[in-house]
């Protein structure tokens, strides 16, 4: 009977995992025609850089997991696997259960297996998905459940799988966006894995899976490679999703130049687009002028709003059918289930015949609460105001009202009201107001009050003792706001010899990235070992490509780095000139993956050292290949302190003998006696320990003729 039970669990886990959602349920695609990996990393909660945007990827990698598992493909160590969504456990929170009849609420398979030899004798996985969805309270110090047959409350029994205590061998992982995963203690995790989202190699991978239309998936990326705020955003695989959304239906009506990039006006083009779905498919209309489509929608959005405003106010991301009641949403009517809300608003059958309600993203969410928000103040309801106020106040202008939300968001330890935050910026400008009209009655102009609280962020991101993770926020505001004078104040400050002692921590390392990547400007010297620790290297290494010189001698990178170095390389924006990558574990893998990059048309870069990285023969096969490249603009390159031997250097001098190399200087170990198939003008090379070989092409005066290889005149000297 446990055998059957295991066969008949894994069929079921599979047909679970194989289907994603993308928008409203009935749009659900098969997880292997859209997976795209991710970037993960491993270390410790400290090094986690705290950013509270969801969507960044950790469903659908379980979802993976548990198809692989299902399939066969990994960890067949594992003879069963839960996955047990912290949205459906909240309804069950306030109830008793032992182990076996807590997993009866949501595995009917488990029926008859109570004594059974499952829970003593089997390897099992209980997989949490979505801790800040959680309405538990949660109390590691409290009571402790050892017995498997013994009840308990819900809460306890999560507590005790987490601390081992009941079922010691049992594996537990637990999902969740770092600002609520903190409430686990440290002790009790055993490995922490950060989901950093795409790289740019995965970007493009998920637009072209996303979009089968070649051409319009290759203009897509095009564009949002056009736009720096854009591309970096694209990083979160649900911004990609929303992105795909918006510019599938507006990239060929409008031009390139009016396509906005701000975040809150993409989540308004969004908003747009799942209007006019509605109107097409269930009032059966043609596309509908902007202003008409917002305000025959206006009801629906409206009670939409209050409820993501209400339930976010309680940091509840998962509603129930008295939460959307409360709101004026009447769950009982189909109507109020097809139409706009079945665009953006998604109901899932819950334990027992129960419903659960959610928007399709928690940033949808964020979102129309924010559109609330303004909403009622331009309404002058400011009753509704009152939460960021701790009094009561009559008359509420906006520079007070910003103001106070920016307050209120720097307060919450869970960071519940970040994004909130920002989207409430966004849409104070008045271009934003002027895309939601037929929305709101009214449009203000803020131009002052947006002033003010641009003054007042400013002020607040200098105050001692901000936390790293309210800096970030702060300074995406900024952007909401279109402020970029923050681009020159990093830049001058990275620049600057001012404050040596300088240690800027993870969460500020990532705006610091940012900020780079965004500027239009560039940065002449790029050098993180001057302002913080190596643990925070890898993070900063996207910025190269706004750059000209990086210098990341000793950076502790590994041939992952040069991953994300190719990819900068390859980026059409990529402004570097020299990379230093000395006295790094690059090995033959990392100069391969490089290798890459540098053959990119993109490519600029002339000055490359690998000094003391580890590499071998294999690695001048891949930089020969580099300098056959008709691409390669290649002009030094130092190989020094490595072991090449004379086949390193056989490889070496096929690169050098083609026609496209343009390389002029050769720094290299003197193991080797001969570049093969090259002429020296004298013979000092290989009685040094290292050389410089100096490569001199006739062809580069001006006036000369281009000459071939064969009469290349090598001047070698002793270093």
């Amino acid at each position: 009977m446990l055998q059957k039970f295991l066969k008949t669990h894994k069929m079921n886990m599979k047909k679970k995992a194989e289907r994603i959602f993308e928008c409203k349920k009935v749009n659900e695609v098969d997880l292997k025609a859209v997976y795209t990996e991710l970037f993960i990393t491993e270390g410790d909660m400290k090094d986690v850089y705290q950013e509270r945007i969801a969507g960044i990827g950790k469903t659908v990698s379980v979802h993976k997991f548990i198809l692989d598992w299902a399939e066969g493909k990994a960890n067949q160590d594992i003879h069963c696997v839960f996955l047990l969504p912290f949205r459906e456990i909240n309804r069950i929170k306030d109830r008793k259960f032992n182990l076996h009849e807590f997993l009866l609420e949501f595995y009917d398979e488990l029926k008859g297996l109570e004594k059974s030899k499952l829970y003593t004798e089997y390897k099992l996985a209980f997989i949490f998905d979505g801790l800040d969805e959680s309405r538990m309270p949660l109390n590691f110090k409290s009571e402790e459940l050892k017995m498997v047959e013994k009840r308990s409350s819900v809460d306890v029994l999560f507590t005790s799988l987490v601390k081992g205590k009941l079922l010691p061998s049992a594996l537990v992982w637990v999902t969740s966006r770092p600002a609520a995963a903190n409430q686990i203690p440290p002790e009790y995790v055993g490995l922490f894995t950060e989901v950093r989202g795409f790289t740019d190699q995965q970007k493009e991978e998920y637009f072209r899976k996303r979009i089968t239309d070649e051409n319009l998936a290759s203009k897509i990326i095009s564009h949002i490679k056009t736009s720096r705020s854009l591309y970096i955003m694209c990083h979160i695989p649900v911004f990609c999703w929303i992105t795909a959304t918006v510019l599938q239906n507006i990239l060929i009506k409008n031009s390139e130049e009016n396509i906005s990039t701000t975040l809150t006006e993409m989540y308004i083009h969004f908003l747009l687009i799942q209007m006019n779905m509605k109107s097409q498919k269930y009032d059966e209309k043609a596309e509908r002028q902007r202003t008409k489509l917002l305000h025959s929608n206006k009801e629906m959005i409206l009670k939409l709003a209050k409820l993501a405003f209400e339930q976010l106010k309680q940091e509840n991301i998962v509603f129930y059918e008295e939460d959307l009641k409360a709101c004026g949403i009447d769950v009982s009517k189909d109507t109020e289930f097809t139409g706009m809300i079945a665009e953006i608003f998604k109901m899932e059958d819950g334990l027992h015949e129960t419903k659960v309600y959610c928007f399709v993203h928690l940033s949808v969410q964020e979102f129309l609460a924010a559109v609330h928000v303004f909403v009622c103040y331009l309404n002058k309801n400011m009753q509704e105001l009152q939460f960021f106020f701790d009094k009561p106040e009559e008359n509420i202008t906006l520079q007070k009202l910003l103001q106070k939300a920016v307050d209120k968001a720097m307060k919450s330890q869970r960071g519940h009201l970040d994004l909130f935050l920002r989207f409430l910026m966004g849409i104070s400008l008045k271009s934003s107001q002027n895309l939601l009209q037929g929305l709101i009655t009214h449009t203000e102009d803020t131009t002052e009050s947006i002033t003010k609280i641009t003054e007042y962020i400013k002020q607040e991101q200098n105050k001692y003792g901000i936390s790293d993770e309210s800096l970030v926020n702060l300074f995406y505001c900024l952007l909401e706001l279109k402020d970029h004078s923050l681009y020159e104040e990093i830049q001058s400050y990275l620049s600057s010899d001012e404050h040596p002692g300088r240690n800027l921590s993870s969460s500020m390392c990532t705006v610091l990235t940012y900020v780079l990547l965004m500027s239009e400007k560039v940065l002449d010297e790029f050098n993180p070992k001057r302002f913080t620790s190596p643990s925070n290297y890898k993070r900063l290494i996207p910025a190269v490509r706004c750059c000209r010189k990086a210098m990341l001698c000793g950076c502790n990178l590994t041939a992952q780095s040069c991953e994300s170095l190719s990819s900068a390389l390859q980026s059409s924006n990529s402004v570097l000139r020299e990379l230093d990558l000395s006295n790094n574990d690059l090995q033959d893998h990392g100069v391969k993956l490089l290798s890459d990059g540098l053959k990119s048309p993109n490519s600029k870069l002339k000055i490359l050292r690998f000094s003391m990285c580890n590499l071998t023969a294999q690695s001048c096969g891949s930089l020969s290949s580099v300098l056959k490249s008709s691409n390669s603009v290649l002009k030094e390159l130092d190989l020094s302190n490595n072991d090449l031997q004379d086949s390193g250097v056989k490889h070496l001098s096929k690169g050098l003998k083609s026609q496209n190399c343009q390389l002029e200087i050769l720094s290299q170990n003197s193991g080797s006696r001969v570049l093969d198939g090259l002429q020296l003008s004298n013979g000092l090379l290989g009685k040094a320990r290292e050389e410089t070989i100096t490569i001199i092409h006739p062809a580069g005066d001006k006036g000369s003729p281009s000459l071939d290889w064969k009469h290349l005149i090598i001047a070698a000297f002793l270093r």
